[in-house]
């Protein structure tokens, strides 16, 4: 099993979305853009958000273990996935990219 390298590229905000439909939050994301996490195989990256986590653990998971060219060819490199999280608000894009490192035990 590899480890994958988990890239924040880009962060959205809809401001007109969040003043007419979201309830004001204490705590919004804490990403920020170019921040690098690293999965030990298909663990959660300590500091990473759970909703994020959620939306992306599936690609984490098969390129943890091997997986490629997922949808036929979406991806440049086989080996990764673009990915954003499920904030409608905020919403948060990722590159997974698989790692020739292995995982550890």
């Amino acid at each position: 099993m590899k480890k994958c390298k988990i890239t924040v590229m880009k962060i959205a905000c809809y401001a007109d979305l969040i003043e007419k439909y979201e309830n004001p939050i204490a705590h919004p994301c804490d990403m920020k853009q170019g921040q690098i996490f690293i999965a030990n195989g298909w663990q959660k990256p300590e500091g990473m958000c759970q909703s994020a986590w959620d939306s992306m653990s599936a690609f984490v998971m098969a390129l943890s273990h091997g997986a490629e060219n997922f949808y036929d060819g979406w991806m440049k490199n086989k080996a990764s996935a673009m990915i954003a999280c499920n904030d409608g608000f905020r919403p948060v894009s990722f590159l997974i990219e698989a790692m020739d490192e292995e995982a550890e035990e």
